[in-house]
């Protein structure tokens, strides 16, 4: 990211552990910090949607998807610029998602700059 500062850290919310953990790297790199849920329930659950700069969100994760959690963030944070991602691309899922307030829609695995690409775009786009 270039010259971008943020007020929070970004949220990051995935079933997989070595997904959050490597997110949460390559944020840390770049100088962002970050907060870890490997649900969405555990996400809206948290103290930390309201203090959340952005949230990149796996779609597919059991029990509530990631299209569920935007519609909730959509309702309790209307703001909160969301980031989906997925490895199982489908072009109306990605439809689905933009129209629902997604910010950015990524297929994995996805480039480095593209996640900062979107990041950086997203919040701007809120301010």
């Amino acid at each position: 990211m270039t010259d971008l500062a943020l007020d929070g850290p970004i949220a990051i919310v995935d079933d997989d552990a070595s997904v959050r953990t490597a997110l949460r790297r390559l944020l840390l790199v770049h100088g962002i910090s970050s907060v870890t849920h490997p649900s969405g329930p555990a996400f809206l659950d948290s103290t930390t949607l309201h203090d959340v700069e952005c949230v990149i969100l796996d779609i597919h994760m059991p029990g509530m998807s990631g299209l569920d959690v935007l519609e909730e963030v959509r309702v309790a944070a209307t703001k909160l610029p969301v980031i989906l991602m997925t490895g199982r691309y489908d072009a109306d899922f990605a439809r689905r998602s933009l129209d629902a307030g997604a910010s950015a829609f990524l297929r994995k695995p996805f480039e480095e700059d593209e996640l900062l690409r979107a990041i950086e775009v997203a919040i701007r786009d809120r301010r």
